[in-house]
Formats: C-alpha cells, structure tokens, sequence
C-alpha cells in the first residue's frame, strides 16, 4: 500500500508538474530579436493579467479558474494566436495610410501649397513696400521668424536638430552667405520695381547656372541648351525696354540676386552633407541671419529710427504693421520649405515645370492684384521668356534623366 501510494503520489506530482511546465512555457515571453516579437506586444494588451501570469511559478498560491485542465490549454493556446492575427491586421491597415494610397493627391497638395504660399509672400512682402521700402530690414525679418520658427521645432523634436561641427560650419557658411545676398537683393528688387517684372529679370537665372557650370565649373554644356537660353534673353530684354516701372536699382539689384543664387547653388553642391534638407536650411537661415543683421543696421537704421517705423504706424497701425511682419515672415519661410518637400517627391522633369509654373502664377497674381500696366511689348517679352525657361528645364531634365539611366546600366 505504501508503494502504492507512492507511486500515486509521484504520478500527482508528475502531473502538476507537466502542468506547471507548460504553463510556463507559455507565459514565458520570448528572447528579443525573435520572430514573435510583434506578438509581445499582442499578449501585454490583450490578455487578461490573471491569465498572463497564470501558474508562472510553481510557488503561486491563488486558486486556479475552474476549468479543467485541458480547456484551459486550449484557452491559452488559442488566444495568444487569434490576438497575433489580429495585431498583424492592424499592423497592416497602420502600415498603409493615407499618404500611401494616394500619392498623386498629396503630391498636388504640396505644389497647390507652395505655389499658394509663394503667391502670398510675394503679395503682402510687396504691400510692405509699398508704406514701408526698407528692404534690408524687412529681408532680417524674414530671416529671423523663420531662424525663431526652426528653433522652436527643435525645442520639441519636430524635427531633431542635427549636430554640427566645424568641418560641417566651414561648408555651410559660403552658401549661406551667397543666400543672405541673393536674399536681400531680390527684395531691393522688390521694392524698386513691380513684383512682375522682378520676377521676369529672374527668369535669366538658367542662363546664368548654365554659364557657372560651363566658364566656372568647367561642365560641359550642350548645344541644345544653349540654344534654348536664346528666347529667355531676348524675352528679357523685350520686357525691360517698355516696362513702366523699370529704374536701374530694381534690375541691377534682381540681376545680382540671380549671380548670388548661381554662386549658391554651386557651393550648395561642394557642401554635400548627410543631413536632412530641413536642418541644413535652418542652419543657412542662422548663418544668413547674422549676415544680413550689419547692413540693414548702417544702411537703414538711422532712417528706421528717425522716421521709418513711426510713419508705418502712423499710416497702417502698431498691431497690422507687426502682423504684416510676422506673416511676411512666416510665408517666406513656409513656402521655402514646402517647395523642398515639394521638389523631394517629383522627379526632375516634374520639379522643372513646377518652378516654371510658380513663376508663372506668380507673375500673373502680382498683376492682377496690383494692377500693375504692362505694355503689349513687354507682355510679349515676358511670355517668350518664360517659354524659354520651360524649354530650357525641358531640355535639362531629359539629358539628367539620360545621365542616370547611363549610371544605372
């Protein structure tokens, strides 16, 4: 009987113990870096705690559910795979959303917003002027509100700044400094002449990028293009000899804005970096702010505080004159970085007709909204030139798309 007993009692204990083992399997969560580490996750949310933690160790003391044994195996194996089948569903319904399934519809929001957003700056930058011509002052707050908004979304990682050392500062500053001048010249030209025809002397800046990479760079450039930059001078110049608001400090000023952007673009290409295209702007816009501060300082300044803020407010009011400010600000800065988000999602072809097209409707909303009279000569000047732009990027997108190809094969 004593034997017998035993032996009851060792296949009790053996069963407990089976028991207990598998149990523990069970609830045991697997070694990371393992297959089912999505359905970690799944077990933690969907689980009850009692029966997560259920005979974990043989030491536990609560009763267990009244559930025969193999019930409950069937419980615990079957949940654990129904909640994986459902985490795996909505991993894959996360996974697609909307910018995915609709690629075409968001792409065209980001051009109507960047075209929306330059439209405006170009607007009420030009309103400014028009009871407040002080450009270099007005070009420092463009900066600065975008310097302030850059830094304000590092403060809460959105996105994360990147580190910057000496090396990385040396690489930045030319191009910051070639856009601070650029910058600030294109906004003399704002401020001198109409926002159209500013924006029709800058249509020459391909012949000038054309001729950096040719005399400058030592890259050859091709007969078509060349050929192609033909309708772009002559339609410039058609447009500059009968334009009503024409005077030599708004040409010299948008024509020295487009040598400084030429200038920024081939440093910009000497200053690869791997940083994300965000906090290299920001950084240029720190490094540009400086810059641009010491000019509108000794050139503006003894006007600025003399009479210049006190007649601005005399005429539009303190709260419209620091709204317009901050606004100008922010739309400079926005459309700016919409336009690289913008150009990040098309290909060259795509990128080439959209800067053409900004110009166009920016060109065509100046005038309207303006008012501005232009002549049948330079109307005609002004289409032909534009043509010649879409041509030439045409043309130039093709023979990068060509390039790539080769590399590719």
């Amino acid at each position: 009987m004593a034997s017998r007993a035993l032996s009851v009692s060792g296949l009790l204990s053996l069963k407990r113990t089976t028991r207990d083992t598998a149990f523990a399997v069970l609830t045991t969560r697997p070694p990371s870096g393992s297959v089912g580490d999505g359905a970690n996750l799944i077990w933690g949310r969907q689980l009850r705690p009692s029966l997560l933690h259920l005979d974990r160790s043989p030491s536990l003391s609560f009763p267990l559910p009244p559930l025969a044994p193999a019930k409950r195996d069937h419980l615990l194996l079957l949940r654990p795979i129904r909640a994986t089948a459902e985490g795996s569903d909505s991993a894959g319904e996360a996974k697609v959303g909307f910018v995915e399934k609709y690629p075409a519809l968001v792409t065209g929001f980001f051009f109507f917003m960047w075209y929306f957003l330059n439209v405006i700056f170009n607007i009420l930058n030009k309103k400014i002027y028009n009871y407040f011509p002080y450009p270099y002052f007005v070009s420092v707050i463009h900066l600065f509100v975008g310097v302030v908004y850059c830094l304000v979304s590092w403060t809460v990682g959105l996105p994360k700044r990147a580190p910057i050392d000496s090396n990385l500062l040396k690489l930045l500053i030319p191009v910051a400094l070639c856009h601070a001048l650029g910058h600030v010249t294109s906004n003399v030209s704002f401020a001198a002449v109409a926002v159209s025809f500013t924006h029709t002397i800058k249509a020459l800046e391909p012949f000038f990028n054309a001729s950096a990479s040719q005399f400058i760079l030592g890259q050859p450039i091709p007969l078509t293009l060349w050929l192609s930059l033909a309708p772009v001078v002559l339609g410039v110049a058609m447009a500059s000899l009968t334009e009503l608001s024409f005077n030599w400090t708004g040409f010299i000023s948008a024509m020295i804005s487009n040598i400084s952007f030429t200038y920024r673009s081939i440093y910009s290409k000497k200053a690869m970096v791997d940083m994300d295209s965000t906090n290299v702007y920001a950084y240029i816009s720190i490094i540009a702010l400086i810059v641009c501060i010491p000019p509108a300082i000794i050139i503006e300044g003894p006007q600025l505080m003399q009479h210049g803020f006190s007649d601005a407010i005399a005429k539009v009011g303190l709260t419209k004159f620091i709204s317009d400010l901050f606004w100008v600000g922010m739309f400079y800065h926005l459309y700016n970085q919409l336009a690289t988000n913008t150009l990040e999602r098309v290909a060259p072809l795509t990128h080439a007709v959209g800067n053409v097209l900004k110009r166009v409707f920016v060109i065509g909303f100046s005038i309207l909204v303006f008012g501005n009279k232009i002549s049948t000569q330079t109307g005609i000047g002004t289409s032909i030139a534009i043509a010649g732009v879409a041509l030439y990027s045409y043309i130039k997108a093709k023979i990068e798309e060509e390039k790539r190809q080769l590399k590719g094969a």
